[in-house]
């Protein structure tokens, strides 16, 4: 095998980022994922900027090692067809609306009905059940409504998203890992199954500790900045050269190594900062010392003083910095894709590693509708055939 999901054939109906890359996720693995498009206009996001000649760089950060075929979702044809090309899947994929599917006559039901072996991944704001199911939703209403922009931002600033779309993230994280999980149960009773995922969920099961400190002692979490919770000192300290570093030193070996690192063994004298319990209770004053001292060095030596003592430091990176980084380049996390209109653009590899069945980019993301007749005379299907044997 070369890759380690060789020969699963994956319907990718999914838009935006959490089914995209759930799907990517399983073609970097080595599965044939075909994403199933709109006739004519293709996913909204091929639409979005920033792009690189008429080419979405968000449609081109999700959808890699995939296949386009176009299909009229609408259309009695079209439907008839999809439900062909999920006879003869593994894996099919969706974020559409709970309801969408079950008003193209795709429910659940049906398509187990149809095959047996299907594994069903559905990804959605809030669950196909409940009384919020209909509602739509995105990244940041799902942290607002999970409580995580609440325990975000500075503790005098407002609540604040994360700079990225951590809960697309994750939520296509937990789909793959469904997947993977439905997966090893077929290949035992040869059943399929129905997986879920959603985006409140997901943001709920980033939260820490707070679920229990608020149910069982009554204690809200709130905002911290960029302070660690549960140990100090740990915070982003700016440097003499008007930079940013980010240092952790929360445990008492940590601690003894940065204090030495700084000549400041005397502060193991203090009551207040010589044992891990003491220094949470009284953070602000440590924090302060060490800002102090950070403030009188430029930031490489800090990061270089830190990493000589052995206490986890970085200096906060921009993104042509992170371009630059020698162990992302080392570890081929930074790679170059030849896209046919788009052209040589740079991405992030494959991230997760396996020693016998690495994960691989073998296809650029695709365009709109250029693999529809290959896919169809791959998967035996008749363009325009209404009906098909499973």
């Amino acid at each position: 095998m070369t890759g380690s999901l060789e020969g699963l054939k994956v319907l990718d109906l999914s838009r935006f980022i959490a089914g995209p890359l759930c799907a990517m996720q399983l073609a970097d693995m080595g599965a044939d994922v075909v994403k199933v498009e709109r006739t004519g206009k293709g996913e909204d996001t091929r639409q979005n900027k920033p792009q690189l000649n008429d080419q979405s760089l968000y449609f081109l950060s999700f959808n890699r090692n995939k296949r386009s075929l176009e299909l009229d979702f609408r259309s009695a044809e079209g439907q008839a067809q999809l439900r062909q090309l999920i006879s003869k899947a593994d894996v099919l994929i969706e974020n559409f609306r709970p309801g969408t599917m079950e008003k193209m006559g795709c429910g659940w039901e049906t398509l187990h009905q149809l095959n047996p072996r299907l594994i069903m991944v559905r990804i959605s704001g809030f669950g196909q059940s409940g009384p919020l199911s209909q509602r739509p939703c995105f990244d940041a209403i799902a942290q607002a409504m999970s409580g995580i922009m609440s325990i975000s931002g500075q503790q005098d600033g407002p609540p604040t998203m994360a700079g990225t779309f951590m809960v697309d993230y994750a939520s296509a994280l937990y789909a793959t890992i469904g997947t993977l999980g439905a997966l090893n149960v077929r290949h035992a009773t040869g059943r399929g199954q129905l997986v879920e995922a959603s985006l409140l969920e997901s943001a709920v099961s980033m939260l820490i500790s707070a679920i229990p400190e608020q149910a069982q002692l009554g204690r809200t979490m709130s905002r911290v900045g960029n302070l660690d919770r549960f140990s100090a000192p740990v915070n982003s300290y700016q440097t003499a050269d008007r930079r940013w570093v980010y240092l952790s030193a929360g445990t008492d070996a940590l601690f003894s190594r940065l204090i030495e690192a700084m000549g400041r063994q005397d502060l193991m004298e203090d009551a207040r900062f010589n044992n891990y319990h003491q220094r949470l209770a009284n953070n602000s004053g440590i924090d302060a010392i060490v800002a102090d001292w950070v403030r009188s060095l430029p930031a490489d030596e800090v990061v270089m003083l830190m990493d000589k003592a052995g206490v986890p430091c970085s200096a906060v990176a921009t993104i042509d910095e992170v371009l630059q980084n020698p162990q992302l380049k080392a570890r081929n996390q930074l790679v170059d894709i030849e896209h046919p209109t788009a052209g040589t653009y740079t991405t992030h590899g494959v991230t997760v590693s396996l020693s016998d069945t690495p994960g691989s980019i073998r296809r650029a993301p695709p365009v709109l509708g250029a693999h529809t007749d290959e896919v169809l005379a791959e998967w035996g299907i008749k363009k325009g055939e209404q009906h098909g044997s499973h």
